[in-house]
């Protein structure tokens, strides 16, 4: 990095890019960043295509992307016809988590909705509540989520 050109410090560079001084230390540490230069003073100096590839991370977090997803898209190269497939393919296999997650919703939102219509308020007792205690006295074969899917990270 030239260091004539590395020249926000942490928080300027958060500022500028929208990612807070802590996401830029751990996209540092996660490789998705180089680590800074640093100044005469010590502190960690951050350039124009730093701030843009913070830019581009946060666009792709935005989406839900994953780290791993975010590091194959920052490898690539734009220019290159095997870096477009690439590109490509890693948004349709994002794509399809998106759609499953999309899927877990939709079956989350009706038994939401099954168990919101428990209860019209006309009761003594509320059955939404007496419901949630119900399922809690079963004990989970899975992880809790909407389909016992693995959080996409």
């Amino acid at each position: 990095m030239d260091h004539k050109l590395a020249h926000f410090r942490i928080g300027e560079a958060a500022e500028q890019s929208g990612v807070s001084a802590a996401n830029i230390r751990y996209y540092e540490k996660e490789g998705l960043l180089p680590l800074g230069a640093r100044g005469e003073n010590s502190y960690r100096l951050y350039s124009e295509h730093d701030v843009h590839q913070l830019r581009f991370i946060r666009l792709c977090r935005a989406m839900d992307m994953s780290l791993q997803e975010v590091r194959t898209l920052l490898a690539l190269d734009w220019s290159q016809k095997a870096d477009c497939d690439a590109a490509r393919d890693t948004l349709d296999a994002h794509l399809q988590h998106v759609r499953s997650r999309l899927a877990e919703l939709q079956t989350l939102e009706a038994d939401l909705l099954a168990l919101r219509n428990r209860c019209d308020g006309t009761d003594g007792t509320c059955h939404i509540i007496e419901a949630l205690h119900a399922r809690a006295d079963v004990a989970p074969a899975a992880p809790i989520t909407a389909s016992g899917a693995k959080r996409h990270v």
